[in-house]
Order: structure tokens, then C-alpha cells, then sequence
């Protein structure tokens, strides 16, 4: 049987996503037979990790989905043993890429992909602690449709049951690699009221993560389009599109990966950085790696803790730790786009090597750039004034450090990309059984040596 992993990270209380989540899953066991291992990753404080244990314990018992919720303690029990095993250099700063003392949207995924590797799944399907789903007809509409339908197929076989095919022929031939839609709803709260307060300063912050060169009709409508997602109109039936999915029209809150992508290269691990967990999106695109775009987008919202101003505070931290990554990704991003489908190999899966030499050049690049992006920072949040010009006193003081973490930040992400095929070799022939009851007292598991998407947990 199939398996796949429909996953969860989080660091804060989200009892009613889970509920929504684990409904997913069992809509994908349904009507796919497929088996679902719903893994929800934890990094929440105790108080917190209790409630969400007691919600995945009162889960409804489903055929065909199997429920695992790990800790930070579990999952850095299972790291250390992949990494033990698999062999890598350095494997204490290994180690603290994959589980960082700070918050990291492509850590917290990389777990995950590590995991379903040893789970045996085919694929791996995020979803975000503040998302919920839309409804038509009283009933919620699940991404997981148009993932288990594609996912791993070939293109020609796809292209016969999506709305339309935008898809070079001559990527017919090759599977399907990444499915995906956006979010509904509010527009991101961390730049929005930015937008209200000043549109002008807006443009100028935002245009900072528009590469140079761009022409100024092209820089004006993606910051337009920037953290808007797809807007606020509810669904209303089915539009699927086979194509290369433009980086622009899906949101890691609402996507799924074939294991042939994950497998090969990991998201970048930095830290405190908005947007680290788009590479791979970037990467499908540029190979010109098939994928569908749907429009069951999920209906997204924003917690509390984000508006109040701590969590302006860390938001803004992680929005400007973006802009300065953008130096970086966006030299990147322009050689895998001149690479096209060099970036595969014969057999047409992601070349590691070629990734790992694009990032590791970047991070030669002079960081006076990456000065000037502070500099219009500081001067737009200090016309801004309040709580802006308190968050500019903050960059400045950190002014070093920002600049060098943004580029350490790459130089470890090519670190990890050496690092991932031992890891996931090991992932997936050592295999990964859990024993117990897998449902909110916290599992126990072990490698145990089995081959890789046969297991039973």
C-alpha cells in the first residue's frame, strides 16, 4: 500500500488544527487507500505539548492512518541516531541545523522529510498550526485531493484529469514533483499594516526581495503580489492546472512533495528568516519539474500572539533576516533558472551537487548590498515611527550580527545539502518501527535495518 506523510509543525497551540488535520488524513485514507501517517511535529512548551497530546489521543481511530506525534526530545532522539548512523562530518552542527534552538521553517520540514523517508512514504504534504480549510456544500474542501491524485504520476497521465495543461510537452514523460495551492484571507499581518500606514514605504521595503534589474512595470506587480496569497474569494468548485508552478501562486501552508524532490535536496535551515521554506518551490519550477496548481486554497488566519508586541517584534526580526537572505537566494535562484533541466540528471532526478555549488558560490558575494537593504530598512521603519522605529533601534544594534547570519545561513544550507543524501540513504534503509500506541503518549521508536517503503509501524 501507499504510504504517504501528512505533516504538522508546530510551536504553538493549534488542538483545532489537529482535529482539522487528522479529518484530512482520513479523507485521504478514504478515498485514496492510501496510508496516512499523520506526523505532527512539537515544539511547543509543556503546558501547550499536554493539550496537544490530549487532542491527538482523542483523535477517532481510522483505517489506514496511523497517527505519530514527536516531541523535541523525540525527534532529536531520532536525529541523532540517522546521524550517528548515516556517517556525515561534523555531526554535532549537523545536529543543530536539523533542530535549531531557534525558530527555522526549513528545519522544522527537513525533520519531517527525514522522517516520512524512514516511514517509508511517498510523499510528504504540509500543513500550517494557523490554517483551517474552506467549506462548499457544508463540507470542508481538502488540498489532500489533488496531492494523493497527482503526486508521483507521470505528467501524460495527469494532464487527463486536471481542468487544463500549460505543461511542456516535453515534460510529459516526467512525474509529477510538487502539487500545491495558496491561502484566503487576510494579508499577511506582518507587512499589512505597513501598507496601510505609508504604501510608499511599503514599495521600498518590500522591493528590497525584488532581484536588481527587474524592469519597473514587472518590480511593481510582484510586490503587489507578494504575501497576498490568492486573495479572499471563497471556493467555489475545481480549477486545476498541469505546468510549472510559478513560486508566486502557491504557499508552503497548502503543498506536496514526491520524495524523489525532498529526497535529494533539503530546505534551507536558517534561522529567524520568513520564506526559508520556499527553496524547493524554486527549485521544481526551474527544472522544469511537472507540477499541478489547484485552488483549494486554505483559508488562513493569524494568532494573537502575532499582533502583540513581542511577536511584532520577532516578526519583524524574521521579515528583515528575509530581506537580507534575498542577496543570496536570488543569485541562486538565477543560475538554477539558467540551468533549466541541467539541474537533473539522466534520469531525470535533482542533481545535489549542482544545487550545493550554486548556493556555496553565493555566499561570496560582497555584503555591502546587504548593508544598503538595512540602511532602507531604518529609514522606512523610522518614518513609520512607534513600534517601527523601536524594531529599527533593534536591527541597528544588531547590524554585524544580521549581516553575518545571513550569510552564514547559506554557507550551512550548503553544508546540509552535502549532508542530506547520507542522511536520507540512511533514513530509508534503516527503516524506522514505533512501538506502543502512537497516539499522545509520546511514541517510542527505533531503526531497525528494514528496506525503505515497506514497513510496518
Amino acid at each position: 500500500m501507499r504510504r504517504v506523510c501528512l505533516t504538522l509543525p508546530t510551536n504553538r497551540a493549534c488542538t483545532a488544527t489537529i482535529r482539522a488535520v487528522g479529518e484530512e488524513a482520513a479523507y485521504g485514507a478514504r478515498h485514496f487507500g492510501v496510508e496516512v501517517h499523520l506526523l505532527i511535529l512539537d515544539s511547543s512548551d509543556a503546558p501547550v505539548l499536554a493539550e496537544h497530546r490530549a487532542a491527538v489521543g482523542a483523535l477517532p481511530p481510522v483505517p489506514g492512518v496511523v497517527v505519530h506525534h514527536f516531541d523535541e526530545a523525540e525527534q532529536r532522539a531520532f536525529l541523532r541516531e540517522v546521524i550517528a548512523r548515516s556517517g556525515v562530518a561534523a555531526p554535532e552542527r549537523v545536529l543543530d541545523l536539523m533542530l535549531p534552538s531557534r525558530v527555522s521553517y526549513g528545519a522544522c520540514t527537513n525533520r519531517a522529510f527525514l522522517i516520512a523517508e524512514a516511514l517509508g512514504c511517498a510523499s510528504v504534504h504540509r500543513r500550517d498550526s494557523d490554517s483551517r480549510y474552506q467549506y462548499l456544500d457544508g463540507e470542508p474542501v481538502f488540498p489532500f485531493h489533488h496531492e494523493l491524485m497527482a503526486l508521483g504520476r507521470q505528467a501524460a497521465e495527469v494532464a487527463g484529469l486536471v481542468s487544463r495543461s500549460r505543461l511542456d510537452p516535453a515534460c510529459a514523460d516526467r512525474p509529477v514533483a510538487m502539487v500545491g495551492g495558496s491561502f484566503v484571507g487576510e494579508m499577511s499581518v506582518d507587512v499589512g499594516e505597513i501598507r496601510r500606514l505609508d504604501p510608499g514605504v511599503y514599495h521600498d521595503v518590500i522591493g528590497l526581495s525584488v532581484p536588481a534589474g527587474y524592469p519597473e512595470i514587472w518590480r511593481r506587480n510582484l510586490i503587489e503580489e507578494s504575501f497576498r496569497g490568492a486573495g479572499t474569494a471563497s471556493f467555489t468548485g475545481d480549477r486545476t492546472t498541469l505546468t510549472a508552478v510559478s513560486p508566486m501562486r502557491v504557499d508552503m501552508c497548502n503543498i506536496g512533495f514526491d520524495h524523489e524532490v525532498y529526497g535529494r535536496v533539503p530546505l534551507p535551515p536558517a534561522t529567524d528568516t520568513i520564506g526559508s521554506d520556499y527553496f524547493l518551490i524554486h527549485l521544481v519550477h526551474d527544472a522544469g519539474l511537472p507540477g499541478v496548481l489547484h485552488n483549494r486554497h486554505i483559508d488562513n488566519y493569524y494568532t494573537g500572539e502575532r499582533r502583540s508586541d513581542s511577536g511584532f517584534l520577532a516578526y519583524q526580526l524574521r521579515l528583515a533576516k528575509y530581506l537580507l537572505s534575498t542577496l543570496y537566494v536570488n543569485a541562486v535562484y538565477a543560475r538554477t533558472a539558467a540551468a533549466g533541466a541541467a539541474l537533473l540528471d539522466a534520469g531525470g532526478r535533482l542533481r545535489a551537487s549542482a544545487v550545493a555549488g550554486f548556493v556555496r558560490d553565493s555566499t561570496r558575494l560582497d555584503r555591502a548590498e546587504n548593508g544598503e537593504r538595512l540602511d532602507v530598512v531604518d529609514r522606512s521603519y523610522r518614518r513609520l515611527g512607534g513600534r517601527y522605529a523601536a524594531a529599527a533601534d533593534v536591527f541597528a544594534a544588531r547590524r554585524d550580527q544580521l549581516l553575518d547570519e545571513a550569510r552564514t545561513d547559506m554557507e550551512e544550507f550548503a553544508l546540509l545539502i552535502d549532508a542530506w543524501e547520507p542522511l536520507t540513504r540512511t533514513s530509508r534503509s534503516e527503516g524506522l518501527r514505533l512501538s506502543g500506541e502512537l497516539r499522545g503518549s509520546g511514541p517510542a521508536f527505533e531503526l531497525i535495518g528494514s528496506p525503505a517503503r515497506g514497513l510496518t509501524p
